[in-house]
């Protein structure tokens, strides 16, 4: 029904605004109508807490009666800091609810759409399951592959470098392309690099888009080797921006305000550190700004999902710093990129793919889990940005 599309791609809209901010909650919208007009709209808010029902049905009020409700993920069945959603469906006397997506986690799949038809509900399920399931990938992959959604961006020049070899800007891509680049650190959960590209860049990793300064993510850096110093930004707005410091040698210096979580080392350390990050603190979506070997080794692990590579309209020439080192795959084993979306921000370019191994070194079943497109968001072109890495 064209009219089931229409809601549902509403409650898709309004749920992404949760992204980046509901960790390890899923990013879920809702929309309830009532004669055919929209009587009350909600998403899950910031710490993933109260649900998008809730917040919808509080804001229908008495209009949800005899309503019909649309959800992009399964109603929540279970008890846990607040009361089930499909309680608070039944209670409100709503007549239809439409899903987009069944929920992964095994406490509510299917329980609670079974919940809402004993309770004489009309429910109907699968209605653009595939674009829930897109927005919803680092839940779908916290679930069912005990990671997050991992996201690689590279800057890189027309000839494939990191880096420029010549003085002046340390800048590769232009300030557009680099504003929507603070878009999708607010969009995920946390941020990544590797201990070269601290000692490298001193960057800050932190969203500095007017509005969205509270909308920075959490910060990690991938440390085996002490390389973290007290000088550096990342440790001197440790106190604003939790920062953690991911490592299987205890042996280091531990710096103030940073956090350091110890993974099992050997050559799944990486892997670990994912499950790490999933598993303790809640991580859905993961960004990578790293240089050219953590985003190798990556590859190599086969824990990339998607990747976006913005391209500047210059040359470095020799002496520039390669985006991708030796990736030393056989070639049956190879990552494979498919273009799901590409955007100019004048002479730059910015293409997302997503990614597929030929060959699976994993055990799990991941045909469960789809391989999700990456969602595109618009350029933030506001003049205060300030602009620094």
């Amino acid at each position: 029904m064209f009219q089931d599309e229409r809601f549902m791609s509403m409650a898709l809209t309004v749920a992404r605004r949760g992204l980046g901010n509901v960790y390890p909650n899923p990013a879920v919208g809702c929309i309830i109508t009532n004669g055919g007009a929209v009587v009350g709209r909600g998403w899950t808010l910031a710490g993933g807490r109260p649900h998008a029902e809730t917040v919808a049905l509080k804001n229908a009020g008495g209009a949800a009666r005899g309503s019909v409700v649309y959800v992009t993920l399964e109603p929540c069945c279970h008890n846990g800091v607040t009361g089930p959603c499909t309680t608070a469906l039944i209670q409100a006397g709503v007549s239809r609810v439409v899903v987009a997506a069944r929920d992964p986690d095994y406490r509510v799949s299917g329980k609670g759409v079974k919940a809402l038809l004993e309770a004489g509900i009309e429910v109907k399920c699968g209605v653009l399951q595939k674009e829930a399931e897109t927005l919803n990938a680092g839940f779908f992959n916290s679930k069912l592959l005990n990671r997050p959604l991992i996201t690689v961006k590279l800057a890189t020049t027309l000839d494939g470098k990191i880096s420029l070899n010549k003085a002046g800007s340390p800048w590769i891509t232009n300030i557009f392309t680099r504003r929507w680049v603070h878009k999708q650190r607010a969009m995920n959960d946390a941020i990544m690099v590797g201990s070269n590209t601290v000692v490298k860049d001193d960057p800050m990793l932190d969203c500095r888009l007017p509005g969205l300064e509270r909308d920075s993510p959490i910060r990690v850096v991938i440390d085996r080797s002490g390389k973290l110093k007290p000088q550096h930004k990342l440790v001197e707005t440790a106190s604003t921006i939790p920062t953690y410091v991911l490592t299987d040698n205890g042996d280091h210096l531990r710096l103030p305000n940073v956090q350091y979580l110890e993974v099992s080392g050997g050559q799944d350390f990486l892997r670990s550190c994912m499950r790490v990050l999933t598993q303790r603190l809640g991580v859905t979506r993961l960004f990578v700004e790293g240089g050219g070997i953590l985003v190798t080794e990556l590859l190599r692990r086969e824990l990339v999902d998607r990747f976006i590579w913005s391209r500047a309209s210059t040359i470095s020439g020799a002496g520039g710093a390669d985006a991708i080192v030796n990736v030393g795959l056989l070639l049956g084993a190879c990552c494979e990129f498919a273009k799901t979306q590409s955007m100019s921000f004048m002479t730059d370019t910015v293409e997302i793919y997503d990614v597929t191994y030929c060959l699976q070194q994993t055990s799990i079943d991941t045909s469960a889990c789809r391989k999700h497109r990456a969602v595109g968001v618009s350029c933030n072109r506001d003049a205060g940005f300030q602009d620094q890495k």
